[in-house]
C-alpha cells in the first residue's frame, strides 16, 4: 500500500492578502481533528492602514492554532485577552459555546516591511466539549520541543512525537509538527497517530517514488511506518490525530456536530448577542 494515499492541492483566495485554503474540500472534510487549514501569506503591507487586519468575527465548537513562519500577528479576544505572537510560538484559542476575536498586523512589522506568513487550522472539539467555556492560551516557542534530527529542523507544537511531548493541551488526541528539511534530508514519520497527512509549505518531498510538491496535502497510510525524502529545501508541516466522535459541520466561521446549532449561531451574530472585543467596534458581518 503507498504512503501517499490522496493528494489535495491547495484553493487559492485573496482577502487582503494570499491564502491558500487545503480543508475542508471535497476531497476530504478533515485530518483527525483538524477540520480547517489555510496556509496565510507571505504578504507585506503597507506602513500605515489597516490592509491585513481580520476584524472581530465569532466562532463557536471549535479551537484556533495559530503558527507563524515569519512576521507577527496581534490577538485580541472578548475574554480581554491581548496576545503577540511570533514565529515558532502557539496561540491556542478555544471557542466553545462562543468567543469573538481579531487578528491584526503590529504597526512595527508593517513599518519594517516584513512579510506575515504561517498557518491557521481548527480542531474540533470532543463531543462533550463543543460547549466549553472559551478560553486562550499562548506558548512561547522556547517552551516548545524543537530539535535537529539527521539535519531536519523539527519543532513539536502539539503531542507526542519522535519520544519528545509538547506542552500544549488538547483535550482530543493530536498530532501537529513543523519540519524544515534541507534537500536530501530524510525524516521517519511518527508512529501511534490515528490519522496523518503532511502539507508542503515550500518545497518538494518524495514519500516511497510518490511526489507532493508545494501547497499540496498529502494524506498518508499509518500503522506501517513511512519516510518523507525532500527532494528541495522544504517546509512540511505535519498534522493528525483521533477525529470526534460525532461528525462535525462547518457554517462560516461556525463548527458544530449539530446543525441547529450553527443556525442559532448565525442569529446570535447577526443579533449581536455574542460578546465583543473589548475596545474595538468593528466587526465583520454575516
Amino acid at each position: 500500500m503507498p504512503l501517499l494515499t490522496q493528494t489535495i492541492v491547495s484553493l487559492d483566495r485573496d482577502i487582503g492578502f494570499p491564502v491558500r485554503r487545503l480543508l475542508p474540500t471535497r476531497q476530504a472534510r478533515r485530518v483527525g481533528p483538524f477540520v480547517f487549514l489555510d496556509h496565510m501569506g507571505p504578504a507585506h503591507f503597507a506602513a500605515e492602514g489597516s490592509a491585513g487586519d481580520v476584524r472581530p468575527h465569532p466562532h463557536i465548537g471549535l479551537a484556533t492554532v495559530t503558527y507563524l513562519f515569519s512576521g507577527a500577528m496581534m490577538h485580541r479576544d472578548s475574554l480581554g485577552t491581548v496576545q503577540r505572537i511570533e514565529p515558532g510560538a502557539v496561540n491556542l484559542m478555544t471557542a466553545g459555546s462562543g468567543i469573538t476575536h481579531s487578528e491584526r498586523v503590529p504597526a512595527d512589522i508593517r513599518q519594517q516591511g516584513v512579510a506575515v506568513e504561517g498557518m491557521q487550522l481548527w480542531l474540533a472539539l470532543p463531543d462533550e466539549l463543543e460547549e466549553c467555556e472559551p478560553a486562550f492560551a499562548h506558548y512561547p516557542a522556547e517552551d516548545l520541543p524543537r530539535w535537529n534530527q539527521a539535519g531536519v529542523e523539527l519543532n513539536l507544537l502539539i503531542g507526542a512525537g519522535w519520544g519528545r511531548l509538547s506542552p500544549v493541551a488538547y483535550p482530543l488526541p493530536v498530532f501537529y509538527a513543523s519540519a524544515v528539511m534541507p534537500a536530501g534530508a530524510r525524516l521517519t514519520l511518527p508512529e501511534g497517530v490515528d490519522e496523518l497527512a503532511a502539507y508542503v509549505a515550500s518545497g518538494e518531498l518524495d514519500l516511497d517514488g510518490a511526489v507532493l510538491g508545494s501547497n499540496q496535502l498529502g494524506l498518508l497510510r499509518t500503522g506501517q511506518g513511512g519516510e518523507l525524502l525532500a527532494l528541495s529545501d522544504s517546509r512540511v508541516m505535519l498534522l493528525g490525530g483521533t477525529p470526534p466522535a460525532s461528525p462535525r459541520y462547518l457554517d462560516w466561521n461556525f463548527v458544530s456536530s449539530n446543525r441547529d446549532r450553527l443556525a442559532q449561531a448565525r442569529a446570535d451574530w447577526i443579533a449581536q448577542r455574542f460578546p465583543m472585543v473589548p475596545g474595538e467596534t468593528e466587526f465583520i458581518p454575516l
